[in-house]
């Protein structure tokens, strides 16, 4: 790894890098740090552990060592993308460095909409309309549409923008689930609805991975997933759909006043620090995680991998990237912009609450549960026993 190198040379400072799967990356750190562990000086992960880490002290809040100039030379907050690095923030303090970030928006195949005159659509109702459309038109040989229907984060980042979309919310403002709401069980009925009628054999199991596959492979006409999807879309070496795709902003089933902010999710990744490794492993990590945050850092990265995910702002707006990404660009950045963290780590309960909503979801996608069912049941338990006492 060439860029780890330079750093090695820079700084004197020896790195190690174990790679795990990204699905056991939140128990192995969260079990680590548990047990006070300090195996490791840093993590990638997920933003949205970040406010139940903080209250549980198992991250280093950074404020402090960002303000040593032998510590913070590579840094430049100005250069983070304001709603990335915000996800990584509580009570004001900031506790981890946004690596990666995306959004979420609509892929669709110009190709298919314009043999069977459709319109991009704006409303979730429209959505349906289409990958019904498409699949029947097609005699079943596309699916209408893709979508991740797997347990954990992956149905939560793909069916939140319905429950936004139909203008629900998940919690109220006394700090209690809302997914009992009607708005929100709508949401949840449509998207469950798209994944059991039109989307390939499977879905309901869906991560990331096997979604982007199935709508970069060509087996489904419509996808509503990350932005970074489109790097990989617009690549010969990762997609049989090379500039057929078109991108539009998320659809919404209601009109803007009757919204709980957009209906696009805001996500981020990115390095959190051991608080319980020594003072001088504390400073070699901090100024590791400022370096591969860093705008050179960043920008290097879009060279040797389909990196749209950028947090450098810099690299964003270099004429390389708005070259390499010119397919998807525009819709990328308005959803980046007006992006939803309405599923982040603002809420100290959320590692607890997360798997059993998404749970509750899948049930409604396999037809164990009607949608009313399923949120009314998982949003009467955990607001008994989770958030009983609100996030406190």
């Amino acid at each position: 790894m060439p860029q780890i190198d330079k750093f090695q040379e820079e700084t004197g400072i020896k790195v190690n890098i174990e790679i795990i799967p990204f699905s056991e990356l939140q128990t192995k750190a969260t079990l680590m740090l548990s047990q006070g562990s300090d195996q490791y000086d840093i993590m990638f992960n997920n933003a949205n552990t970040t406010a139940a880490n903080v209250a549980n002290n198992y991250l280093l809040a950074l404020d402090e060592y960002l303000k040593d100039d032998r510590l913070n030379i590579y840094y430049d907050e100005s250069d983070l993308i304001p709603g990335y690095l915000n996800l990584f923030k509580v009570d004001g303090k900031l506790y981890g460095l946004p690596v990666y970030g995306e959004s979420s928006f609509l892929m669709y195949r110009k190709d298919v909409f314009d043999e069977y005159g459709l319109k991009v659509p704006e409303t979730f109702t429209e959505l349906y309309e289409c990958a019904k459309t498409i699949y029947e038109r097609s005699g079943g040989k596309m699916y209408g549409i893709t979508l991740r229907g797997g347990v954990d984060r992956y149905n939560l980042d793909a069916c939140s923008p319905f429950i936004w979309g139909f203008g629900g919310r998940w919690f109220d403002e006394n700090d209690q689930l809302d997914l009992d709401s009607p708005e929100a069980i709508a949401g949840v009925e449509m998207f469950a609805k798209l994944v059991r009628e039109y989307a390939p054999p499977g879905a309901a199991n869906f991560g990331w991975q096997e979604n982007r596959l199935a709508f970069s492979n060509g087996l489904a006409a419509m996808t509503i997933d990350a932005t970074v999807n489109g790097a990989y879309n617009e690549d010969p070496n990762e997609s049989k759909i090379v500039g057929l795709v078109g991108y539009a902003k998320m659809p919404v089933e209601v009109s803007k006043d009757k919204l709980y902010g957009n209906n696009a999710a805001l996500v981020s990744h990115g390095l959190f620090i051991n608080p319980f490794v020594s003072e001088a492993r504390k400073q070699a990590a901090v100024l590791f995680a400022t370096w591969a945050t860093s705008s050179e850092v960043q920008a290097e990265a879009q060279v040797v991998s389909p990196f749209c995910g950028t947090s450098s702002l810099s690299a964003m707006q270099s004429p390389a990237f708005k070259e390499r990404y010119a397919p998807f660009i525009d819709a990328m950045v308005y959803s980046i912009n007006n992006g939803n963290p309405g599923l982040s780590g603002a809420n100290p309960k959320g590692n607890e609450l997360r798997s059993l909503v998404s749970t509750a979801i899948n049930q409604v996608i396999v037809g164990e549960k009607t949608a009313e069912e399923a949120m009314k049941e998982v949003t009467e338990k955990i607001n008994s026993t989770i958030l009983k006492n609100g996030f406190n």
